[in-house]
């Protein structure tokens, strides 16, 4: 662990015991609570189709009524983030049938994404995010990029769940296995 980091844990594990609100950090900013609504978003991005891949906007409210994986990520076409993509890809009908949509979101724009899309053959929503707005709501923005995690929000817009500093390999699974439990009540 850094220094920064330490610092970051002991400040927060401070607070916590004097009985003052705690913060959540991450190297990417302030992290949204857990069990509020989640920051809302609206991102021109790619939506892939059977006609190829469209442009549009896509925001929070768009998938109220269905869980949402919303994971950020440094760039397309870096071994890390294709590893990632493939697996939520793999995963994607497991996801849909536990009524859960996936959304990738980077800085990377969207002439990219289409690219990218069109090359590991990806049929989720892909948002572009620049200057990292809505990373940096999120705790995920160091510029020039997104980093590497990911917020599982429920139907009624509430985040649920966060994963940071994500190990690309076997994540879609661990998502697929917390959404299960918290559908079960858990």
């Amino acid at each position: 662990m850094n220094r920064r980091n330490l610092l970051l844990s002991l400040g927060a594990a401070t607070l916590g015991l004097l009985g003052l609100p705690r913060q959540a950090f991450s190297m990417g900013g302030t992290l949204p609570e857990l069990n509020v609504a989640a920051p809302g978003f609206t991102l021109p991005g790619v939506v892939p189709s059977a006609d190829g891949a469209i442009e549009a906007e896509r925001s929070l409210t768009d998938f109220q009524g269905q869980w949402l994986v919303l994971y950020f990520y440094p760039r397309d076409f870096t071994e890390g983030c294709t590893i990632e993509a493939k697996g939520f890809q793999r995963d994607l009908e497991r996801f849909h049938a536990l009524n859960a949509e996936v959304v990738g979101v980077s800085a990377d724009d969207t002439d990219s994404h289409k690219e990218f899309c069109g090359s590991e053959a990806l049929s989720y929503p892909l948002l572009s995010d620049p200057g990292g707005q809505t990373s940096k709501r999120y705790g995920s923005w160091i510029p020039p990029f997104s980093q590497r995690h990911t917020f599982l929000i429920d139907p009624e817009g509430v985040l649920r769940e966060t994963w940071l500093g994500v190990r690309p390999l076997g994540h879609s699974q661990e998502i697929l296995k917390r959404l299960e439990e918290l559908q079960a009540g858990g």
